[in-house]
């Protein structure tokens, strides 16, 4: 009997919320009352007896009457079930018309059914009775707000120095002020107009320009450093930057003048300075139209699709109107997270995507066959130095006959175009990873000159597999008029294995951060830059070249980090420790961006060179490939001997194939 009976109990039991209703109701009750009988008492100079009994006696009998149906009318602004430590101007705005609305009641009810009363008790009650009920309702909400302030302190919230008293800089300041869930308070601004000294934005101080930062971060004791200039130029900036990274404070900016323009100036919009800002050269900023004209309503494919470098293609080419974007990856989790993006930003994008691996010459043959794509885009490949150095005939197998094997699909159903996207690594290569990539070049060279000889009949068709061969008209061949390119460029800032996320996720660890060699340095890029230029060497190639773009000044790998620690905040070697651990099998000290033999050409963009071909036996390198191939497959121990003796720059460390 008792079990059958809780839940019976436990309905009949009030929540937390119930019983404050309650209270408020009986509050606005009392309170209704006293504030009509105040203004009663005020009007005859706070003297009851003075008080004619008419004007009593018509309260005594209305107030009554009149608390009931205020409550009721409150009950139906619904002023009884808010949520009380989260309550808003919507509220507030309730609260006053219910009671407005209620004191218009009272004024023509008391007035029509027990006589006039003074105009100050119409006026006076109204007004206590908004007063008597507003404050009790507001009131856990700023005392939860004065809390909040009194137990803010220094060393629970940032003090932040805003650089730029513009626009953006008084935007910044005011999300500071009303954002709720910041603890962070500006304390000072940074301006290089010397009109703007000595003045105050909201009573904060503008204390001078970007030579004055470095004092006033210890005057002011900022932890934080706000940069707000949305439209400041790369000079400027990386000059600031480099005041702002001795100083140990965070430092976040804005993304750019796009946040202004739409009014999203807001301290969350801020970001994490990064190494990129640093470069100390101008983003490629080349005229993209005529590559966009070019791949308008062609048939496009990506391989590696999925891929940073891939991924960025494929959004670039999407946004171009092409006649059909095709996405091939062996990684089926990377090709549907891009099929799942594009397909959201571009509904009536004719978009294929394809799990495939471009080592399988049948699959290659068969997608080709079908699509007959015009332009291709090859960026799938084994990148990562040292895996390869363990593993280095995956990398030959994947990457140079991956890549003759597309190449070869390519020029057998005549593609215009096949882009080669390698890498500064193939440049007199120390490990496996470049030096294939290194025969990818040569792959694509190889095909470019017999193409132009008429002779790509003379092109082996690789096999991996048994059975029937596939048959290629050799005839129809020698009138291929595909166009073989290929793309070199360095380190891509924010690519899958690049040293930048490593480098920041060690650093939101704690540390250590690793650094393999004090004195490495590599050059550094984009991935929208590496993908224009990619872009571009599709739309103005006319076969056999190597684009390479100038990428500045290489970066001392050993700075870099160390400017990634300040720029988060903390002093490298006293907050966060520097490891080296030496340089990994296969790795330089410094990359090339062109063997020497190579030279340049210009382009019509200053920052873009083309390469011109080392000559080499193209019959002698083709005849090669079978044999390298099937030594790959067969996981022979000396793969390296045999890559040297196609890649006459290669020069590796020795070690078994695994």
């Amino acid at each position: 009997m008792n079990d059958s009976h809780q839940p019976k109990m436990n309905r009949r039991k009030l929540e937390h919320w119930q019983v404050i209703a309650i209270f408020l109701l009986f509050y606005d009750f009392v309170s209704i009352h006293l504030s009509y009988f105040l203004a009663l008492w005020l009007r005859f100079d706070c003297v009851y007896s003075e008080i004619p009994e008419n004007y009593l006696s018509s309260y005594l009998r209305f107030i009554t009457l009149y608390s009931i149906g205020t409550i009721v009318l409150f009950w139906f602004f619904r002023l009884y079930r808010c949520v009380w430590r989260y309550i808003s101007y919507g509220e507030m705005l309730k609260t006053v018309m219910g009671s407005l609305i209620s004191s218009l009641f009272h004024v023509v009810l008391i007035t029509v059914l027990f006589g006039r009363m003074p105009l100050s008790y119409y006026v006076w009650g109204g007004l206590l009775q908004l007063i008597a009920v507003v404050i009790p309702r507001f009131a856990y909400r700023l005392f939860l707000f004065l809390l909040a302030k009194a137990k803010q302190t220094d060393e629970t919230g940032g003090r932040v120095m805003i650089i730029g008293a513009g626009q953006a800089g008084q935007m910044i300041l005011r999300d500071l002020k009303i954002a709720k869930e910041l603890n962070d308070k500006a304390v000072c601004f940074i301006d290089d107009n010397p009109n703007k000294w000595g003045r105050f934005i909201d009573g904060v101080p503008i204390v001078g320009g970007r030579d004055d930062i470095f004092l006033n971060v210890k005057k002011y004791n900022v932890t934080k450093i706000f940069l707000a200039i949305p439209t400041i130029g790369v000079e400027d900036k990386k000059d600031i930057i480099n005041i702002c990274k001795e100083t140990d404070c965070e430092l976040k900016q804005l993304p750019g003048i796009y946040q202004l323009v739409l009014g999203q100036v807001t301290v969350s919009q801020m970001r994490d300075v990064s190494v990129e800002d640093l470069l100390g050269r101008e983003p490629i900023r080349a005229d993209m139209q005529e590559v966009f004209d070019f791949i308008n309503g062609k048939v496009v494919i990506v391989t590696g699709g999925g891929g940073s470098i891939g991924s960025e293609l494929c959004r670039q080419i999407a946004a171009h109107s092409p006649q059909k974007l095709i996405i091939l990856d062996v990684y089926e989790n990377n090709a549907y997270n891009i099929q799942l993006e594009l397909k959201h930003d571009y509904p009536k994008l004719d978009l294929e995507v394809l799990i495939g691996s471009v080592r399988d010459s049948r699959r290659m043959m068969l997608i080709f066959e079908e699509y007959h794509p015009q332009i291709v885009y090859h960026a799938a490949a084994h990148k990562h130095v040292p895996l390869m150095e363990d593993s280095p005939c995956e990398a030959i197998k994947n990457n140079a006959i991956g890549t003759y094997k597309t190449a070869y699909a390519a020029m057998v159903h005549g593609c215009e175009r096949f882009v080669l996207i390698s890498t500064d690594k193939a440049v007199n290569p120390t490990n496996i990873m470049g030096a294939s990539k290194r025969l990818c070049e040569m792959i694509i060279q190889s095909f470019d000159a017999k193409i132009k000889a008429g002779k790509a009949n003379e092109i082996p068709q690789l096999f991996t597999h048994a059975g029937k061969m596939q048959m290629v008209d050799e005839e129809k061949l020698k009138s291929a008029k595909t166009e073989f390119v290929a793309v070199r460029f360095g380190n891509v800032l924010g690519s899958n294995g690049s040293v930048i996320p490593i480098f920041k996720k060690q650093i939101e660890e704690g540390g250590p951060v690793t650094v393999t060699h004090p004195d490495i340095i590599r050059y550094f890029m984009t991935i929208p830059e590496a993908v224009s230029l990619v872009m571009m060497a599709g739309t103005f190639a006319s076969g056999g070249e190597i684009f390479v773009l100038d990428m500045g000044s290489p970066v001392k790998i050993d700075t870099l980090a160390r400017n990634l620690i300040r720029l988060s905040g903390y002093r490298p070697d006293e907050d966060i420790q520097i490891v080296y651990s030496g340089l990994r099998p296969g790795e330089k000290l410094y990359e090339e961006k062109l063997m020497a033999e190579e030279g340049l050409k210009k382009t019509d963009n200053e920052l873009i060179h083309i390469g011109c071909p080392i000559p080499f036996d193209t019959d002698e390198f083709l005849s090669k490939l079978d044999d390298l191939m099937n030594a790959a497959y067969a996981n022979h121990q000396d793969i390296r001997e045999m890559v040297m003796a196609l890649v006459s720059t290669y020069q590796p460390e020795m070690h078994s194939c695994a």
